[in-house]
């Protein structure tokens, strides 16, 4: 299994229902994709963040087609412009040593292939985590 986890603060400004508007179409996208197994939507406690989302996925078929899936990426388009600050990162269990070496292609293949995504990532004020853009996509 992944555990694809996402944490993430609004710029200021964001109003009250641009952010919950936003939380609600990930929730709606993450229904949409059938690769996604379980997932959650959420405030962030504990943390320097406000919200957080969890997808999980079978595998790395699963992973890849999450990533790249129109509502996934319709989300991106939309929510991006509105983070101040994003962290990522990926939990499994496979055994592959390789995993994580994996999972960084599919990003890559992804900013490649959808190279508005990829500006929309390396325009955020601050991001650090497993699908951080290479220097050269924006």
């Amino acid at each position: 299994m992944i555990y694809h986890c996402i944490r993430f603060t609004a710029k200021p400004g964001v109003t009250e229902a641009d952010r919950q508007a936003a939380l609600e179409s990930m929730r709606a996208a993450a229904r949409a994709i059938p690769a996604i197994k379980s997932h959650v939507v959420g405030s962030d406690f504990g943390g320097d963040y406000e919200y957080g989302s969890i997808s999980v996925m079978e595998d790395l078929e699963g992973y890849a087609e999450m990533m790249n899936h129109p509502a996934h990426l319709e989300v991106d388009r939309k929510g991006l412009p509105l983070v101040d600050r994003f962290a990522s990162f990926d939990i499994t269990d496979d055994p592959d040593p390789e995993i994580g070496v994996k999972i960084a292609a599919i990003h890559r293949r992804r900013y490649a292939t959808v190279p508005d995504i990829a500006a929309l990532v390396a325009d955020l004020p601050e991001y650090t985590g497993s699908a951080t853009p290479p220097a050269d996509a924006d």
